[in-house]
């Protein structure tokens, strides 16, 4: 983040580069061969070189003075401006096309105020980013891509602080959490899908005192069960056809000196539960091709959305292998449960997802929180990102609203607010009224476009705007 000392030209202007600066910057930048930009507090473009107008396809005087956003509708210095953090080698697409890898920077004075923000794209093109890093060797052999690799892959990423929800059944969850996390028993994660158990795994892992060693995942549904003994417990050399030359290290050897997080347990094969046991038991196992034993000292996290009783009445599950992971069990409540947690996580999730995505939106209205705060949400959290993730893909503005919901939301939610038995007319009208609305709200009130949508006239369009009394 850049501080802004400078004293020069103290007048009612001081916020706006005057014409001679800005002539001077212009000079000094366009012979520069990286695409450079400066924008004010507003966002409005104060100076570009030639270069980065070349590169968005434009002439640098129908740049100067519009909105960022009018030349690139997918920039993010809105948000940089708002937030006052600095974006470091940021990649981004603009909207012609090209992908590139960019610095955004605010410009702060002593009050830490924003008076500038600085631009500039660091590679123009991914293809020349990855030639960049081919050169210095950062990606040229197997054991740097295999070290990147496992510390994205085996590494935890979440801890309490980002599990949200102040709900008592959420805390207490919680709480049984941070017991489990300060012992070596295993745990064992029960929960609908969508409710957050990879997360709360992370969180045990990262609250533990393995939390230097490694937080290995494996979903033991996504894996066909004639790879899972291989991919649990690796193979020897010549084990198999196929096999690769020097074999292959397994998970729970990767895992060793830390936790092992086996998500749906519930799917895993019956002859895959009996070799769990014994590595539960004994601590050891051996390599597929191997007679070798293989200890190990490792915290198994196992997680599912199924009732392990009724599996173990159908056969399909192992009683010995639950009671082996029924030791601290955490029961994680669907989202239905603790409504007072959804307005903090729709705010939450809306600033997550806008990051994601590169679409700066910061709010969404009474109405439509109204809508998400009643909802049933069978799908729990995911359902609920993945609503608010389609809504800001839908939204032209930087609020969400009613309209950008789903209608299985509003109109369920609809149903379940309007008790159980009421006048055919009342529904009727209340459908007309909601269909009205949402139509004008689409159509940011025009009137005329929204009696065509609608097909009826605009005469009759107003009338119902005064029946319903519609703002």
């Amino acid at each position: 983040m850049i501080k802004d000392n400078s004293q020069t030209e103290q007048n009612s202007q001081d916020p706006v580069l005057t014409d001679y600066l800005v002539s001077t910057l212009q000079k000094i930048f366009d012979p520069v061969p990286v695409p450079i930009i400066l924008v004010d507090h507003e966002a409005k473009v104060r100076m570009i070189n030639q270069v980065f107008a070349n590169y968005l396809g434009y002439n640098i005087e129908d740049i100067i003075g519009k909105k960022v956003f009018e030349v690139d509708k997918h920039t993010r210095f809105p948000y940089v401006l708002k937030n006052k953090k600095a974006e470091i080698a940021w990649k981004h697409r603009f909207e012609n096309g090209h992908t590139a890898i960019v610095h955004r920077i605010p410009v702060l004075d002593e009050d830490n105020n924003v008076k500038y923000g600085f631009g500039m794209v660091l590679f123009q093109d991914l293809e020349e980013f990855k030639d960049i890093i081919e050169k210095n060797k950062l990606l040229s052999t197997e054991i740097h891509h295999y070290k990147k690799q496992l510390k994205e892959i085996y590494g935890s990423k979440y801890s309490w602080e980002t599990i949200i929800g102040n709900s008592p059944i959420m805390a207490q969850a919680k709480y049984m959490g941070r017991k489990a996390a300060q012992t070596n028993s295993n745990v064992l994660l029960l929960g609908e899908s969508g409710t957050g158990k990879e997360l709360f795994a992370h969180a045990i892992h990262n609250d533990s005192a393995r939390n230097y060693c490694p937080f290995v995942k494996v979903n033991c549904a996504a894996i066909p069960s004639d790879l899972l003994e291989s991919e649990l417990f690796g193979y020897d050399e010549g084990a198999f056809t196929g096999a690769k030359r020097g074999g292959k290290i397994g998970k729970f050897e990767l895992a060793n000196g830390g936790s092992i997080f086996l998500d749906e347990i519930g799917d895993m094969p019956m002859e895959m539960q009996a070799k769990l046991l014994r590595v539960l038991q004994e601590r050891e196992f051996e390599r597929i091709g191997s007679n070798k034993p293989i200890k190990v000292d490792i915290r198994v996290i196992a997680a599912t959305n199924k009732e392990l009783r009724e599996l173990i009445d159908q056969g399909k599950f192992r009683e010995d292998l639950y009671y082996r992971l029924n030791v601290m069990t955490i029961e994680i409540p669907p989202l239905r449960e603790r409504y007072g947690d959804i307005e903090k996580l729709t705010h939450i999730l809306i600033e997550k997802v806008s990051n994601q995505i590169g679409k700066y939106v910061s709010d969404i209205s009474k109405k439509a929180m109204d809508y998400l705060s009643v909802h049933s949400w069978p799908g729990n959290v995911r359902e609920l990102e993945n609503v608010l993730e389609r809504a800001i893909n839908l939204t032209e503005t930087d609020i969400i609203k009613p309209v950008h919901l789903p209608v299985y939301i509003t109109q369920n939610t609809k149903k379940a607010m309007s008790g159980p038995v009421r006048p055919l007319k009342d529904i009727v009208e209340d459908a007309e009224k909601e269909a009205i609305v949402r139509c004008l709200e689409h159509t940011n009130g025009n009137k005329l476009r929204a009696a065509k949508m609608l097909d009826i006239s605009r005469s009759s369009l107003y009338d119902k705007i005064e029946k319903y009394n519609i703002q």
